[in-house]
C-alpha cells in the first residue's frame, strides 16, 4: 500500500472506540514507523490510549521515530518517561534529552538506571560531527577464548537486552576488538569447532573520535548491517548501525546544502523566525561587502558606462552566464570532493577538465551571442560598430565562463587543502566573485577595444 492508504487506515483505527486488547492487537499490524507518522495528528484520548496498549520497549521504538518527542515525553508521567528513554538506544535517548528543559532532563536521568545514564553520558561525550555521537551500545560481544557452546549461551542472554544480533563481536582477555562473527555462522558451527575458525579478523570498524564526514564513503562502501565503534585502546564500546550512517548522511547533506544555499546551518520548517535571521546574516553580510566591492569596480569604468550607455544592457547577460558557469563547477568539485581525497595528478585532471567544459561552452555561447546580439543591434546601428560590440560581449563571455569555471573549482579545492569544509564556497559566494570576475572582464575589452573605435 502507498504511505497515504496505510496513514488513512491507521488514523481510522486509531480513531475506533474498541476495547485495549482488540485495539493492541490490530495496531501490532502496522509498523511503529507508520504510527509515528500520524501521531502528531492524533488527539491527548488516543495517545493515552497507545502509550497504555504498549510495552515500554515498544513505546521506545515509537518515541525513537517520532520528531520531536520530547514534547510529548516531557509531559508524562516522569517515571514512565524514564522507563521509556531507557529503554531506547542510548543515541536516540540522548537526542531526546538534549532537548528537553535542564530541570526535567536531569530528574528524568535521576530515575534511570545507572547502565543506561553511563551509556548516555558516553555517547554525550562526543561532539556530533564524531563517529562516537552516531554510535549505539545496542550490540553483542562474547570472548575469544569462549568455545562454540560458551559463544552460544553468552550471545543469548545478552540478546534479552541486545537485539542487533545479526553479528556478534569478539574482544580479547584484555578487552581489544578481534573481529566479527555472523550469527549464522555462529548456529551452524560445530561445537568443537574453534571460535578462531569462524572469526573475521578483517571485518572493518571505525574509531569513536573520527570525523563523519571522513568515514562516510568508507562506511558505506561496506554495505554492513553495523559497524564496530572503538576507543583509544581498540576495545569495542559501540556500533553504527545502517540507520545511524543514514542518518549521518542524511546530516551531512543537510549542512552541506545548506552552506550552498549561503546558510550558516540547516533551517527546520517551525524553527523561530529569530534563529533563521542569525544563520542567515552572517553570510549576507559576507555577500554585501564583495557586492559593493564588484559595485565600486563597476564605479572604475564610469568613462566607458558614459561613453556607452547601451552596453550595460548586457551585463546582466555576461554576469548571470559567469555565476551559473561557476555554481556548475563548485557543484562537481564538491561531490568529487566527497566521494574520494584528490591528489597531484586527479587534482590538474579536474581542474583541466573543468576548465576545457567552461572555454567549450564559453566558446559556443560566446559565437552565438556574437551572431544573434549583432543582428539585433544591426536593427538600429551600422553592421560594423554593432558586430564590434557584439564580439566584445561574446568575448567577454568566452573569457568570464573560461575564468567562473577555474574559480568554482580552485575555491573549493583551496578550502579543503586548509582544512576548511570546501561546502562553505557557496553558490552566493561564487557567484558574487565570478560577478567581479565578469565585470572587469567586460568593461575591460569594453574599454580596451570599443570606446576609442565607436
Amino acid at each position: 500500500m502507498m504511505e497515504e492508504e496505510i496513514n488513512e487506515q491507521l488514523l481510522l483505527l486509531l480513531k475506533e472506540n474498541i476495547p485495549d486488547g482488540e485495539f493492541a492487537e490490530k495496531l501490532s499490524d502496522y509498523h511503529l514507523a507508520d504510527v509515528a507518522a500520524v501521531y502528531p495528528e492524533l488527539d491527548e484520548a488516543t495517545r493515552t490510549k497507545i502509550e497504555r496498549v504498549l510495552s515500554p520497549d515498544e513505546l521506545s521504538d515509537l518515541y525513537s521515530y517520532i520528531e520531536n518527542a520530547e514534547d510529548y515525553l516531557g509531559k508524562m508521567d516522569r517515571a514512565r518517561a524514564a522507563d521509556i528513554i531507557e529503554s531506547m538506544d542510548a543515541d536516540d535517548a540522548v537526542d531526546v534529552l538534549d532537548n528537553l528543559e535542564e530541570e526535567t532532563r536531569n530528574e528524568l536521568i535521576g530515575l534511570m538506571d545507572n547502565d543506561a545514564v553511563e551509556d548516555i553520558n558516553l555517547i554525550a561525550s562526543y561532539d556530533e560531527s564524531l563517529v562516537g555521537s552516531h554510535m549505539t551500545t545496542n550490540f553483542i560481544v562474547v570472548g575469544r577464548d569462549m568455545t562454540i557452546k560458551q559463544a552460544m549461551k553468552s550471545m543469548v542472554e545478552q540478546a534479552a537486552e541486545n537485539d542487533n544480533v545479526s553479528t556478534v563481536y569478539v574482544k580479547d582477555g584484555g578487552g581489544t576488538y578481534c573481529g566479527a562473527i555472523n550469527l549464522r555462522d555462529l548456529i551452524v558451527a560445530r561445537e568443537g569447532t574453534p571460535l578462531d575458525d569462524i572469526i573475521m579478523s578483517s571485518y572493518p570498524s571505525v574509531y569513536a573520535d573520527e570525523e563523519i564526514s571522513d568515514c562516510i564513503e568508507r562506511l558505506k562502501d561496506y554495505g554492513e548491517d553495523s559497524i564496530p565503534v572503538l576507543d583509544k585502546n581498540e576495545a569495542i564500546i559501540g556500533v553504527i548501525t545502517a540507520g545511524d550512517l543514514v542518518e549521518a548522511v542524511d546530516e551531512a547533506l543537510g549542512e552541506d546544502y545548506a552552506k550552498l544555499a549561503g546558510l550558516a546551518a540547516e533551517e527546520e520548517l517551525n524553527e523561530p523566525v529569530k534563529r533563521s535571521i542569525i544563520k542567515r546574516l552572517p553570510w549576507l553580510l559576507v555577500l554585501l561587502v564583495l557586492g559593493l566591492l564588484v559595485s565600486m569596480v563597476v564605479s572604475v569604468f564610469e568613462e566607458v558606462i558614459a561613453g556607452l550607455p547601451f552596453i550595460v544592457s548586457f551585463q546582466s547577460l555576461i554576469l548571470d552566464m559567469s555565476g551559473n558557469v561557476g555554481t556548475q563547477s563548485l557543484a562537481v568539485t564538491i561531490r568529487v570532493l566527497t566521494d574520494e581525497d584528490l591528489k597531484g595528478r586527479r587534482t590538474l585532471k579536474l581542474l583541466g577538465k573543468e576548465v576545457s567544459v567552461g572555454f567549450t561552452n564559453g566558446l559556443l555561447l560566446g559565437v552565438g551571442s556574437f551572431v544573434v546580439i549583432g543582428g539585433f543591434l544591426c536593427i538600429s546601428n551600422a553592421a560594423g560598430a554593432a558586430f564590434m560590440v557584439s564580439a566584445c560581449i561574446g568575448a567577454a563571455m568566452l573569457i568570464a565562463m573560461t575564468i567562473s569555471s577555474l574559480t568554482g573549482t580552485l575555491i573549493p579545492l583551496f578550502f579543503k587543502k586548509i582544512k576548511i569544509d570546501p561546502a562553505v564556497a557557496s553558490g552566493p559566494l561564487i557567484t558574487t566573485v565570478n560577478d567581479l570576475v565578469a565585470v572587469v572582464v567586460y568593461y575591460g575589452l569594453a574599454w580596451l577595444f570599443i570606446l576609442n573605435v565607436i
